[in-house]
């Protein structure tokens, strides 16, 4: 028979879950470089050192509040681009509608992810394989209906990317198993781009006074996008 987790281990998770939760509440009023984890032990009525049993250093903290945001949001794309009778169309504009969703819901998580880099935080490889999900969760539609296809064309850079460039988006494609041509590969990058900056905005209010609700300029970039992405 298997045993289950111990009390001690069942004590270590809860604790570790609480003080997640507790830092994406600092997040709510104050930017990640200012993460603190003496003011977290104090929420917990715990001595400052004791918290260091479960992260050395506010980094790993945030390294962990990271990789938790991507796989979320990850695992969400992947729910709402899930094949089934929608079209690859439908797909991926579903798939950008539960990003905003998301991003609208957890702003300081999307924020902690796509945000301002922080002060003398630099990122460890354990964050890059839960960012490629996100973007490969984007990419899946579009990969479904491409394939060795060109999407609609941009125009002679983005049919024919330099050299360079050209090295970077086989390296990228490589490195996330998208089998996409360049051009493909391209249009991918700057759609998610674009996705990304108009969310980016949004959040931090500059649709306030012109685009308020952001929801029919939001559709409208992503129709667009579709459309030369050929889908």
């Amino acid at each position: 028979m298997t045993k289950g987790p111990t009390p001690r281990q069942v004590a270590r998770a809860e604790n570790i879950a609480r003080i997640k939760e507790l830092a994406l509440a600092q997040l709510a009023g104050t930017s990640a470089g200012e993460l603190s984890l003496r003011a977290i032990a104090r929420e917990l009525n715990i001595v400052s050192s004791a918290i260091y049993r479960y992260f050395p250093s506010r980094d790993d903290l945030i390294t962990a509040l990271i990789v938790d945001a991507y796989d979320n949001l990850g695992q969400t794309l992947e729910e709402a681009g899930a094949r089934g009778r929608r079209g690859p169309r439908r797909r991926w504009l579903d798939v950008c509608r539960a990003m905003r969703e998301w991003a609208l819901a957890e702003p300081h998580r999307f924020a902690l992810v796509y945000g301002s880099s922080i002060p003398g935080y630099r990122a460890p490889r354990d964050t890059i394989a839960p960012a490629g999900r996100v973007v490969v969760a984007f990419s899946a539609p579009v990969c479904d209906e491409l394939g060795a296809r060109e999407p609609v064309a941009y125009g002679d850079s983005w049919s024919r990317p330099g050299r360079v460039l050209a090295s970077q988006l086989r390296v990228s494609a490589d490195a996330l198993e998208l089998d996409l041509p360049d051009a493909a590969m391209l249009a991918v990058v700057a759609a998610f781009a674009r996705v990304i900056g108009a969310l980016t905005l949004e959040l931090n209010g500059h649709f306030v006074g012109g685009f308020e609700p952001a929801d029919a300029l939001f559709d409208a970039l992503l129709d667009d996008e579709a459309t030369r992405l050929g889908l």
